[in-house]
Protein backbone atom coordinates (compact mmCIF):
# COMPACT_ATOMS: atom_id res chain seq x y z
CA UNK A 1 0.00 0.00 0.00
CA UNK A 2 1.33 3.56 -0.80
CA UNK A 3 2.37 6.47 1.87
CA UNK A 4 -1.05 8.04 0.53
CA UNK A 5 -3.75 5.14 1.01
CA UNK A 6 -1.79 4.27 4.61
CA UNK A 7 -2.60 7.59 5.19
CA UNK A 8 -5.97 7.98 3.89
CA UNK A 9 -6.92 4.67 5.45
CA UNK A 10 -5.48 6.23 9.03
CA UNK A 11 -7.63 9.24 8.17
CA UNK A 12 -10.89 7.06 8.44
CA UNK A 13 -9.91 5.27 10.95
CA UNK A 14 -9.65 8.97 13.06
CA UNK A 15 -12.52 10.05 11.78
CA UNK A 16 -14.64 6.63 12.39
CA UNK A 17 -13.33 6.64 16.16
CA UNK A 18 -14.57 10.15 16.75
CA UNK A 19 -18.15 9.08 16.01
CA UNK A 20 -17.90 5.73 18.02
CA UNK A 21 -20.48 5.18 20.74
CA UNK A 22 -18.93 4.67 23.95
CA UNK A 23 -20.07 2.84 26.73
CA UNK A 24 -19.42 3.14 30.25
CA UNK A 25 -18.63 -0.14 32.40
CA UNK A 26 -19.15 -0.91 36.19
CA UNK A 27 -17.80 -4.46 37.01
CA UNK A 28 -18.28 -6.10 40.02
CA UNK A 29 -15.76 -8.73 41.02
CA UNK A 30 -11.47 -8.32 40.24
CA UNK A 31 -10.32 -11.44 40.60
CA UNK A 32 -9.94 -14.18 38.01
CA UNK A 33 -12.77 -13.33 35.98
CA UNK A 34 -12.65 -9.64 37.07
CA UNK A 35 -8.89 -9.68 34.92
CA UNK A 36 -10.61 -12.02 31.84
CA UNK A 37 -13.57 -9.50 31.06
CA UNK A 38 -11.17 -6.28 31.88
CA UNK A 39 -9.13 -7.37 29.37
CA UNK A 40 -11.15 -7.95 26.83
CA UNK A 41 -12.68 -4.77 27.03
CA UNK A 42 -9.36 -3.46 26.91
CA UNK A 43 -8.29 -5.68 23.68
CA UNK A 44 -11.58 -5.29 21.71
CA UNK A 45 -11.35 -1.42 21.95
CA UNK A 46 -8.38 -1.68 19.76
CA UNK A 47 -8.34 -5.19 17.83
CA UNK A 48 -11.87 -5.42 16.85
CA UNK A 49 -11.95 -2.14 14.67
CA UNK A 50 -13.93 -0.52 14.47
CA UNK A 51 -15.67 -1.57 18.14
CA UNK A 52 -19.02 -1.61 18.01
CA UNK A 53 -19.04 0.36 21.18
CA UNK A 54 -15.98 2.00 23.38
CA UNK A 55 -15.75 0.88 27.18
CA UNK A 56 -15.61 3.44 29.48
CA UNK A 57 -14.19 1.69 32.20
CA UNK A 58 -15.74 3.59 34.47
CA UNK A 59 -15.73 1.63 38.13
CA UNK A 60 -14.65 -1.58 39.64
CA UNK A 61 -16.50 -3.16 43.08
CA UNK A 62 -14.99 -5.91 45.79
CA UNK A 63 -14.86 -5.84 49.23
CA UNK A 64 -11.36 -5.61 50.15
CA UNK A 65 -10.26 -2.39 49.76
CA UNK A 66 -6.26 -2.15 49.19
CA UNK A 67 -7.37 -5.03 46.56
CA UNK A 68 -9.81 -3.52 44.44
CA UNK A 69 -7.92 -0.16 44.51
CA UNK A 70 -5.12 -2.16 42.55
CA UNK A 71 -7.04 -4.17 40.48
CA UNK A 72 -9.00 -0.69 39.47
CA UNK A 73 -5.07 0.61 38.64
CA UNK A 74 -3.41 -2.74 36.79
CA UNK A 75 -6.94 -3.00 34.61
CA UNK A 76 -7.79 0.93 34.14
CA UNK A 77 -10.95 1.51 35.93
CA UNK A 78 -11.58 5.23 37.10
CA UNK A 79 -12.42 4.55 40.57
CA UNK A 80 -12.75 1.78 43.02
CA UNK A 81 -15.57 1.10 45.11
CA UNK A 82 -16.40 -1.91 48.08
CA UNK A 83 -20.03 -1.22 47.68
CA UNK A 84 -21.88 -2.63 44.11
CA UNK A 85 -24.63 -0.05 44.95
CA UNK A 86 -22.41 2.28 44.13
CA UNK A 87 -22.07 0.86 40.53
CA UNK A 88 -25.75 0.59 40.29
CA UNK A 89 -26.15 4.23 41.87
CA UNK A 90 -23.80 5.98 39.44
CA UNK A 91 -25.62 7.19 35.84
CA UNK A 92 -22.21 6.66 33.91
CA UNK A 93 -22.43 2.79 34.53
CA UNK A 94 -24.62 2.24 31.40
CA UNK A 95 -23.42 -1.72 31.64
CA UNK A 96 -22.89 -3.82 34.98
CA UNK A 97 -20.67 -6.84 34.43
CA UNK A 98 -21.26 -9.20 37.09
CA UNK A 99 -18.33 -11.63 38.33
CA UNK A 100 -18.40 -11.96 41.68
CA UNK A 101 -19.05 -15.03 43.71
CA UNK A 102 -22.57 -16.76 43.01
CA UNK A 103 -24.02 -15.60 45.84
CA UNK A 104 -23.45 -12.11 44.87
CA UNK A 105 -25.37 -12.83 41.01
CA UNK A 106 -28.81 -12.59 41.48
CA UNK A 107 -29.40 -9.35 43.81
CA UNK A 108 -26.69 -7.19 42.26
CA UNK A 109 -27.82 -7.92 38.51
CA UNK A 110 -31.74 -7.73 39.33
CA UNK A 111 -30.92 -4.03 40.89
CA UNK A 112 -28.79 -2.96 38.26
CA UNK A 113 -30.99 -3.69 35.38
CA UNK A 114 -34.03 -2.29 37.44
CA UNK A 115 -31.73 0.48 37.32
CA UNK A 116 -31.75 0.58 33.51
CA UNK A 117 -28.46 -0.42 32.70
CA UNK A 118 -27.65 -3.64 30.52
CA UNK A 119 -26.21 -6.78 32.44
CA UNK A 120 -24.17 -9.50 31.51
CA UNK A 121 -23.88 -12.19 34.52
CA UNK A 122 -21.01 -15.24 34.67
CA UNK A 123 -22.17 -18.27 35.13
CA UNK A 124 -24.10 -20.02 36.78
CA UNK A 125 -26.79 -17.66 36.55
CA UNK A 126 -27.49 -17.94 40.10
CA UNK A 127 -27.20 -20.64 42.59
CA UNK A 128 -30.81 -22.85 41.85
CA UNK A 129 -32.73 -22.96 39.24
CA UNK A 130 -35.67 -21.04 41.56
CA UNK A 131 -33.02 -18.48 42.05
CA UNK A 132 -32.23 -18.28 38.05
CA UNK A 133 -35.69 -18.09 36.89
CA UNK A 134 -36.44 -15.02 39.61
CA UNK A 135 -33.32 -13.04 37.99
CA UNK A 136 -34.17 -13.98 34.59
CA UNK A 137 -37.89 -13.27 35.09
CA UNK A 138 -37.04 -9.51 36.84
CA UNK A 139 -33.61 -8.49 34.67
CA UNK A 140 -36.29 -9.35 31.22
CA UNK A 141 -39.06 -7.16 32.80
CA UNK A 142 -36.77 -4.22 33.07
CA UNK A 143 -36.34 -4.03 29.36
CA UNK A 144 -32.55 -4.20 29.16
CA UNK A 145 -29.87 -6.84 27.07
CA UNK A 146 -28.93 -9.42 29.18
CA UNK A 147 -26.35 -11.97 28.66
CA UNK A 148 -25.13 -15.55 30.99
CA UNK A 149 -21.44 -15.18 30.15
CA UNK A 150 -20.62 -18.81 28.33
CA UNK A 151 -17.48 -17.99 26.81
CA UNK A 152 -17.42 -21.32 25.06
CA UNK A 153 -19.68 -20.25 22.54
CA UNK A 154 -17.32 -18.16 21.30
CA UNK A 155 -14.38 -20.35 20.69
CA UNK A 156 -14.30 -20.53 16.73
CA UNK A 157 -14.29 -24.37 16.68
CA UNK A 158 -17.39 -24.26 18.62
CA UNK A 159 -18.65 -21.93 16.59
CA UNK A 160 -17.99 -23.91 13.11
CA UNK A 161 -18.94 -27.15 14.45
CA UNK A 162 -22.46 -25.06 15.04
CA UNK A 163 -22.45 -24.12 11.24
CA UNK A 164 -21.75 -27.38 10.41
CA UNK A 165 -24.62 -29.14 12.16
CA UNK A 166 -26.70 -26.15 11.12
CA UNK A 167 -26.06 -26.77 7.50
CA UNK A 168 -26.70 -30.83 8.34
CA UNK A 169 -23.81 -31.94 7.60
CA UNK A 170 -23.47 -34.48 10.37
CA UNK A 171 -27.08 -35.42 9.79
CA UNK A 172 -28.97 -37.15 12.03
CA UNK A 173 -27.18 -36.71 15.67
CA UNK A 174 -27.13 -39.85 18.12
CA UNK A 175 -24.26 -38.97 20.80
CA UNK A 176 -23.52 -35.99 22.87
CA UNK A 177 -20.60 -36.44 25.12
CA UNK A 178 -19.48 -33.68 27.08
CA UNK A 179 -16.89 -33.99 29.93
CA UNK A 180 -15.03 -30.94 32.02
CA UNK A 181 -12.04 -32.58 34.35
CA UNK A 182 -9.84 -30.14 36.58
CA UNK A 183 -7.49 -31.33 39.44
CA UNK A 184 -6.75 -28.73 41.91
CA UNK A 185 -9.15 -29.67 44.34
CA UNK A 186 -7.63 -33.15 44.84
CA UNK A 187 -5.36 -32.08 47.44
CA UNK A 188 -7.24 -32.76 50.63
CA UNK A 189 -4.81 -29.82 52.19
CA UNK A 190 -6.53 -27.40 49.91
CA UNK A 191 -8.26 -25.53 52.30
CA UNK A 192 -11.85 -24.06 52.03
CA UNK A 193 -13.20 -21.78 49.92
CA UNK A 194 -16.43 -20.32 48.83
CA UNK A 195 -16.41 -22.84 45.71
CA UNK A 196 -16.76 -25.16 48.43
CA UNK A 197 -20.04 -23.61 50.15
CA UNK A 198 -22.69 -25.01 49.69
CA UNK A 199 -24.85 -21.56 50.70
CA UNK A 200 -22.77 -19.56 48.42
CA UNK A 201 -21.93 -21.30 45.43
CA UNK A 202 -24.57 -22.88 45.07
CA UNK A 203 -23.43 -26.55 43.81
CA UNK A 204 -19.61 -27.88 43.06
CA UNK A 205 -18.11 -29.11 40.55
CA UNK A 206 -21.75 -28.95 38.98
CA UNK A 207 -22.37 -25.32 38.50
CA UNK A 208 -18.92 -24.42 38.22
CA UNK A 209 -18.09 -26.85 35.40
CA UNK A 210 -20.64 -28.66 34.41
CA UNK A 211 -23.01 -26.09 33.84
CA UNK A 212 -20.55 -25.18 30.66
CA UNK A 213 -20.91 -28.51 29.57
CA UNK A 214 -25.04 -28.31 29.73
CA UNK A 215 -24.92 -25.22 28.00
CA UNK A 216 -22.51 -26.61 24.72
CA UNK A 217 -24.84 -29.26 24.54
CA UNK A 218 -28.29 -27.18 24.36
CA UNK A 219 -26.42 -24.85 22.15
CA UNK A 220 -25.04 -27.74 19.58
CA UNK A 221 -27.68 -30.35 20.24
CA UNK A 222 -30.61 -28.96 21.68
CA UNK A 223 -32.52 -29.00 24.56
CA UNK A 224 -32.37 -31.25 27.15
CA UNK A 225 -35.46 -33.05 28.26
CA UNK A 226 -34.09 -36.05 30.74
CA UNK A 227 -31.43 -36.97 32.95
CA UNK A 228 -30.10 -39.47 35.37
CA UNK A 229 -27.19 -38.80 37.25
CA UNK A 230 -24.82 -39.23 40.68
CA UNK A 231 -22.59 -36.74 42.22
CA UNK A 232 -19.79 -37.32 44.73
CA UNK A 233 -18.25 -35.51 47.40
CA UNK A 234 -14.70 -36.80 47.86
CA UNK A 235 -13.41 -34.88 50.89
CA UNK A 236 -15.70 -33.32 53.06
CA UNK A 237 -13.76 -31.90 55.58
CA UNK A 238 -10.80 -29.49 54.96
CA UNK A 239 -8.66 -26.86 56.57
CA UNK A 240 -10.61 -24.22 57.64
CA UNK A 241 -14.54 -25.85 57.38
CA UNK A 242 -16.64 -28.36 55.68
CA UNK A 243 -17.37 -28.84 52.07
CA UNK A 244 -21.18 -28.87 51.23
CA UNK A 245 -21.12 -29.55 47.54
CA UNK A 246 -20.11 -32.04 45.36
CA UNK A 247 -16.27 -32.69 43.96
CA UNK A 248 -17.53 -34.49 41.07
CA UNK A 249 -21.13 -35.72 39.30
CA UNK A 250 -21.82 -37.66 36.54
CA UNK A 251 -25.11 -38.09 34.03
CA UNK A 252 -26.87 -39.62 31.38
CA UNK A 253 -29.28 -37.44 29.19
CA UNK A 254 -31.77 -37.47 26.83
CA UNK A 255 -32.49 -34.50 24.29
CA UNK A 256 -35.57 -33.91 23.14
CA UNK A 257 -35.22 -34.67 19.29
CA UNK A 258 -34.31 -38.01 20.39
CA UNK A 259 -30.45 -38.01 20.91
CA UNK A 260 -28.59 -39.18 23.85
CA UNK A 261 -25.21 -38.34 25.47
CA UNK A 262 -23.36 -38.37 28.88
CA UNK A 263 -22.02 -35.39 30.75
CA UNK A 264 -19.60 -35.10 33.53
CA UNK A 265 -17.53 -32.78 35.40
CA UNK A 266 -14.84 -33.45 38.05
CA UNK A 267 -11.84 -31.05 40.01
CA UNK A 268 -10.24 -34.76 41.06
CA UNK A 269 -8.91 -35.92 37.60
CA UNK A 270 -5.30 -35.35 38.36
CA UNK A 271 -3.32 -34.48 35.01
CA UNK A 272 -5.94 -32.10 33.73
CA UNK A 273 -5.66 -28.62 34.53
CA UNK A 274 -8.57 -27.12 32.16
CA UNK A 275 -9.90 -30.29 29.97
CA UNK A 276 -12.77 -29.05 28.76
CA UNK A 277 -13.83 -32.15 25.87
CA UNK A 278 -16.90 -32.49 23.53
CA UNK A 279 -17.91 -35.18 21.07
CA UNK A 280 -20.69 -35.50 18.98
CA UNK A 281 -21.91 -38.94 16.64
CA UNK A 282 -24.62 -38.21 14.00
CA UNK A 283 -25.76 -39.95 11.38
CA UNK A 284 -23.14 -38.75 8.07
CA UNK A 285 -19.92 -38.09 10.38
CA UNK A 286 -18.52 -37.10 13.78
CA UNK A 287 -16.89 -33.79 16.00
CA UNK A 288 -14.59 -33.50 18.68
CA UNK A 289 -13.12 -31.04 20.34
CA UNK A 290 -10.78 -30.13 23.06
CA UNK A 291 -10.16 -27.04 24.75
CA UNK A 292 -6.64 -27.83 25.80
CA UNK A 293 -6.11 -27.68 21.46
CA UNK A 294 -8.32 -24.56 21.16
CA UNK A 295 -7.57 -23.71 17.80
CA UNK A 296 -8.62 -27.29 16.68
CA UNK A 297 -11.52 -28.80 15.33
CA UNK A 298 -11.76 -32.93 14.76
CA UNK A 299 -14.13 -33.21 11.62
CA UNK A 300 -15.27 -36.91 10.36
CA UNK A 301 -17.64 -37.14 7.56
CA UNK A 302 -18.43 -40.00 5.90
CA UNK A 303 -18.20 -40.27 2.05
CA UNK A 304 -20.94 -39.22 -0.30
CA UNK A 305 -19.40 -41.54 -2.97
CA UNK A 306 -21.03 -45.04 -3.01
CA UNK A 307 -18.58 -47.60 -2.01
CA UNK A 308 -16.18 -44.76 -0.75
CA UNK A 309 -14.69 -45.28 2.60
CA UNK A 310 -13.77 -42.40 4.36
CA UNK A 311 -10.65 -42.90 6.66
CA UNK A 312 -10.91 -41.78 9.96
CA UNK A 313 -11.22 -37.85 11.84
CA UNK A 314 -9.11 -34.98 10.20
CA UNK A 315 -7.55 -31.93 12.41
CA UNK A 316 -9.15 -28.82 10.83
CA UNK A 317 -6.88 -25.72 12.35
CA UNK A 318 -10.02 -23.33 13.09
CA UNK A 319 -7.89 -20.30 11.87
CA UNK A 320 -8.28 -19.34 7.98
CA UNK A 321 -9.40 -15.91 6.86
CA UNK A 322 -13.47 -17.04 6.76
CA UNK A 323 -13.72 -18.94 9.63
CA UNK A 324 -15.51 -17.48 12.64
CA UNK A 325 -14.25 -14.53 14.53
CA UNK A 326 -11.01 -14.99 12.17
CA UNK A 327 -11.17 -11.24 10.80
CA UNK A 328 -10.11 -9.74 14.10
CA UNK A 329 -6.77 -11.74 14.24
CA UNK A 330 -3.77 -13.17 12.13
CA UNK A 331 -3.01 -14.57 9.38
CA UNK A 332 -4.09 -18.26 9.11
CA UNK A 333 -2.20 -20.47 11.49
CA UNK A 334 -1.58 -17.36 13.93
CA UNK A 335 -3.33 -19.00 16.47
CA UNK A 336 -5.37 -17.48 18.97
CA UNK A 337 -5.91 -18.25 23.48
CA UNK A 338 -8.59 -18.80 25.74
CA UNK A 339 -8.64 -15.47 26.60
CA UNK A 340 -10.02 -14.12 23.11
CA UNK A 341 -13.38 -16.05 23.80
CA UNK A 342 -14.32 -13.31 26.31
CA UNK A 343 -13.09 -10.50 23.46
CA UNK A 344 -15.48 -12.31 20.94
CA UNK A 345 -18.19 -12.82 23.82
CA UNK A 346 -18.14 -8.74 24.88
CA UNK A 347 -18.19 -7.63 21.42
CA UNK A 348 -21.35 -9.77 20.65
CA UNK A 349 -22.80 -8.06 23.39
CA UNK A 350 -21.91 -4.77 22.86
CA UNK A 351 -23.12 -5.15 19.27
CA UNK A 352 -26.56 -6.22 20.57
CA UNK A 353 -26.28 -3.42 22.89
CA UNK A 354 -25.75 -0.46 20.18
CA UNK A 355 -28.04 -1.64 17.58
CA UNK A 356 -31.03 -3.43 19.69
CA UNK A 357 -30.12 -6.99 18.48
CA UNK A 358 -31.05 -10.35 19.96
CA UNK A 359 -28.52 -11.67 22.10
CA UNK A 360 -29.70 -15.31 21.19
CA UNK A 361 -28.97 -17.41 19.17
CA UNK A 362 -25.21 -17.73 19.71
CA UNK A 363 -24.92 -15.70 22.97
CA UNK A 364 -26.58 -16.61 26.08
CA UNK A 365 -29.13 -14.94 27.58
CA UNK A 366 -30.58 -15.28 31.16
CA UNK A 367 -33.07 -17.55 29.54
CA UNK A 368 -30.10 -19.93 28.49
CA UNK A 369 -28.59 -19.44 31.97
CA UNK A 370 -31.87 -20.43 33.93
CA UNK A 371 -32.65 -23.04 31.61
CA UNK A 372 -28.79 -24.32 32.13
CA UNK A 373 -29.59 -24.38 35.61
CA UNK A 374 -32.86 -26.37 35.90
CA UNK A 375 -30.45 -29.42 34.09
CA UNK A 376 -28.18 -28.85 36.95
CA UNK A 377 -31.26 -29.01 39.54
CA UNK A 378 -32.69 -32.31 37.70
CA UNK A 379 -29.27 -33.73 38.45
CA UNK A 380 -28.93 -32.85 41.82
CA UNK A 381 -32.14 -34.05 42.18
CA UNK A 382 -31.87 -37.41 40.28
CA UNK A 383 -28.95 -37.96 42.10
CA UNK A 384 -30.62 -37.55 45.50
CA UNK A 385 -33.12 -39.93 44.31
CA UNK A 386 -31.52 -43.00 42.23
CA UNK A 387 -33.92 -42.81 39.27
CA UNK A 388 -33.95 -40.52 36.09
CA UNK A 389 -35.84 -37.11 36.76
CA UNK A 390 -37.43 -34.98 33.74
CA UNK A 391 -35.99 -31.54 33.07
CA UNK A 392 -39.10 -29.12 33.97
CA UNK A 393 -38.73 -25.61 32.22
CA UNK A 394 -40.78 -22.87 33.32
CA UNK A 395 -40.33 -20.45 30.24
Amino acid sequence: MSEAGFGSMANRGGREAAELPHVGVGMLGYAFMGKAHSNAYRTLAYMTWPPPMVPDLVAVAGRDEPAVTEAARRYGYERAVTDWRELVSDPRVELFDNVAPNHLHSEPTVAAAEAGKHVICEKPLARTADESFETWQRVRAAGVKHMCAFNYRFVPAVRLAREMLEAGELGEIHHFRGSYLQDWLADPATPVSWRLQGDQAGSGALGDLGAHVVDLGRYLVGEIAEVGALTKTFVGDRPGGNVSVDDAFEAVISFEDGAVGTLEASRFSLGRKNALTWEINGSKGSLRFSLERLNELEVYLASSRPGERAHGFRTVLVSEADHPFWPYWWPPGHIIGWEHTFVHELHHFLTAIRGDGDVKPHGADFQDGYRAAEVCDAIVRSANSAARERVRYRG
